[in-house]
């Protein structure tokens, strides 16, 4: 008799910065680790199974993104069962919303854009509470400079200078629908610097440690490491993959939406 199995879509938010991202890994704590864990106390029992809509690195946070719990034996009794999984998460992961699917929805092909924040200020150093929002470049920005060439991300490329070690079968091309450095007026807390800025990324689907590398080429760029003509080189399918090595901090990276689109 083959088992019938119950599909729901429960989206989440948390702060990264004591965790080695999401994917459970051996002898460290990570996301992945205490969601199951949480699930295998309230649903005692019951076979399940939970897919993430990525995975994100250690200390990166999501303010909105989903995963898809799959359940067997009976469906869940969701006015029960949605307070006493928030209440046994720990403090830094809260659960905001939960509905039922089906199985024809697969969390990890479905089409949808993600938005990305990266979160920093510069100059002098800021008050310790601020490490798990925000990076701290220490040295004076041309942000002026930096805000155009973020402009440049924009559109279809071939971001093979943005994906850090890929493989034979990485794919490298893709779209970038937004990308953009703003004054930060998302996040605010009375001991953030009086300044602070969010570099705003907004696409489908991103390789690994782009956006932290973006950010990185853009710090460059701004301290007067780099010209803008170097990043547009990295841009340029016609010259040679330039191999970068800035990988900015994972503790000023934030997951702030992911939207699922109607196919």
């Amino acid at each position: 008799m083959q088992r019938k199995r119950f599909y729901y879509i429960i989206e989440l938010q948390y702060l990264g910065f004591r965790f080695h991202g999401w994917q459970k890994q051996p002898q460290v704590n990570t996301l992945q680790r205490m969601v199951e864990r949480t699930l295998s106390y309230v649903l005692e029992d019951r076979r399940y199974k939970i897919l993430a809509t990525g995975r994100t690195d250690a200390k990166v946070s999501a303010n909105q993104t989903a995963i898809e719990l799959f359940v067997e034996q009976e469906p869940l009794d969701i006015e029960s069962f949605f307070p006493l999984f928030n209440k046994n998460l720990p403090q830094d992961i809260r659960a905001l919303t939960i509905k039922e699917t089906d199985a024809k929805f697969n969390i990890i092909q479905h089409p949808k854009v993600k938005e990305y924040l990266y979160l920093f200020a510069f100059g002098e150093k800021f008050h310790p509470f601020c490490a798990p929002f925000m990076y701290n470049y220490m040295n004076d920005l041309d942000i002026i400079l930096m805000q155009e060439a973020a402009a440049l991300f924009v559109g279809k490329h071939d971001y093979r200078s943005y994906c850090h070690r890929p493989n034979e079968h990485t794919i490298t091309t893709g779209e970038i629908l937004t990308c953009e450095i703003v004054k930060n007026t998302i996040y605010t807390a009375n001991f953030f610097p009086e300044n602070s800025y969010v570099l705003r990324v907004r696409g489908a689907g991103f390789k690994r440690n782009q956006i932290r590398l973006m950010m990185g080429v853009l710090f460059d760029l701004g301290s007067g490491k780099v010209t803008l003509d170097f990043i547009k080189k990295t841009l340029d399918p016609t010259q040679e993959k330039i191999t970068l090595e800035h990988i900015v901090p994972g503790s000023g990276l934030i997951l702030n939406e992911v939207r699922f689109l109607e196919e």
